[in-house]
């Protein structure tokens, strides 16, 4: 992707930026008489008693406070975007889904969201809800913010030029983008735009701890990028679409809110190319956890336990001896859900199209189809690279609920990618 706009690097860095020559306070925070007789604003992440490490807070310099708002009233669009999860008892069983073909034609981000799965009320500050997307067309004259929590977009097709209160950034395929809560943004695009949304409500996304692999590997923060200060000069409705206790609403403003003309801190959004990850894997014998392919975990309140953990699985070489190389049969008490952004999944040999979604809730038994099973048992162990494909896996400490939309759409056989495995032959 071409890489025509200005970056901030680093991963909850503190940043400084004015898209006009002082605009930004030198020594305040909030000063009596902000420059050009602009808005101080804070938006806080975190309470503000926490760890200093773990506070994550911006200052805000703009037009209009953003409290200039009429009341909020139900919103009637996007139907199928937060609607809850079902109430019937749910079976634990297997799911995957082909991208889906019956989504509308001609919406813009929000309208063409839909749930496919959750397992928190956002009220409770913990759990993580997944949403598919197309979108046909860009949003003109309004914006989205999710009080519930941040959002982590997943391009498969279609680049989104994403505008939020604290800049602009271009997120293609192979790209990822993290939505603050409570930061409000426009989403543009050109032709057709599908993918996945991974919406967490629990703690904010960090990087993971390295433990024993040292200070290097993973994502490296220098990799992550978050826009400099841009805005706009509007004075036209705007309507905002706020999403909050798992409902949508609406109101209109006379302005675009997206006025931020200086911001510092450091809550913000970023974006981070996947190709960048730096993988770990065995180079003698077995294979580590898929722990090793954590870009962002958000941690629960158990340690070692996350409320979700965002994970890749990437190109790269598989050396390791006497081994099975792909995923092994498993039972886990986290529950995965999985997606596909091109290429080909290692322990799948088909049903699992780009675009398409799975789910392997808390102790359902899986691994590798016998096709996969079949070709990894009887292949030669010498160094290969795995190459053009890049999936990747939401895993949970609590187990996901469906959508009524999800379960009517799930594939009928996905079952049998187990069945006909031959059954071992004891000796006599």
């Amino acid at each position: 992707m071409a890489n025509q706009l200005p970056y901030l690097t680093g991963f909850g860095g503190h940043f400084e930026t004015e898209a006009v020559a002082g605009a930004l306070p030198k020594g305040r925070n909030s000063p009596q008489r902000p420059a050009f007789g602009l808005y101080a604003e804070q938006v806080s992440g975190s309470a503000f008693t926490a760890p200093r490490h773990e506070n994550r807070r911006s200052w805000l310099y703009r037009m209009r406070p953003t409290a200039d708002h009429r009341p909020f009233t139900p919103y009637q669009g996007a139907s199928l975007f937060a609607p809850g999860t079902s109430d019937a008892p749910l079976a634990p069983n297997r799911l995957r889904w082909d991208p889906p073909a019956s989504l509308a034609d001609d919406a813009d981000f929000i309208d063409g969201l839909v749930t496919m799965m959750a397992n928190r009320d956002p009220a409770s500050l913990e759990g993580v809800a997944i949403h598919l997307y197309r979108a046909t067309r860009s949003m003109t004259d309004r914006l989205f913010v999710n009080a519930d929590g941040e959002l982590l977009l997943i391009p498969q097709s279609g680049t989104l030029h994403l505008f939020t209160e604290m800049g602009r950034m271009e997120v293609a395929p192979g790209w990822i983008a993290l939505i603050p809560r409570g930061i409000r943004f426009r989403v543009d695009i050109e032709g057709e735009a599908r993918g996945y949304v991974a919406e967490n409500h629990g703690a904010m996304f960090r990087l993971p701890d390295l433990g024993p692999i040292g200070s290097n590997g993973l994502a490296n923060p220098r990799d992550f990028q978050s826009p400099v200060a841009a805005f706009e000069n509007v004075d036209r409705p705007c309507e905002v679409i706020q999403k909050y206790l798992g409902s949508l609403w609406t109101t209109t403003l006379d302005h675009s809110p997206l006025d931020v003309v200086a911001w510092h801190g450091n809550l913000a959004p970023f974006r981070y190319e996947l190709a960048r990850f730096n993988t770990i894997g065995t180079v003698s014998f077995d294979h580590p956890d898929p722990s090793i392919f954590t870009v962002l975990t958000s941690p629960s309140d158990t340690p070692g336990r996350a409320n979700a953990d965002f994970v890749i699985f990437p190109p790269r070489w598989m050396v390791g001896e006497d081994t099975f190389r792909p995923p092994w049969f498993h039972r886990n008490v986290m529950s995965e859900a999985m997606g596909l952004i091109h290429g080909d999944y290692d322990a799948k040999a088909e049903g699992f199209r780009p675009g398409g979604l799975s789910l392997h809730n808390l102790m359902s038994g899986h691994g590798p189809d016998v096709d996969s099973w079949r070709k990894a048992s009887e292949a030669e162990l010498r160094p290969v690279k795995i190459e053009g494909t890049m999936a990747f896996m939401v895993e949970s400490c609590w187990p996901y609920r469906p959508t009524a939309f999800a379960l009517q759409h799930a594939q009928s056989d996905y079952d049998l990618a187990w069945a006909d495995f031959p059954k071992a032959q004891l000796p006599q």
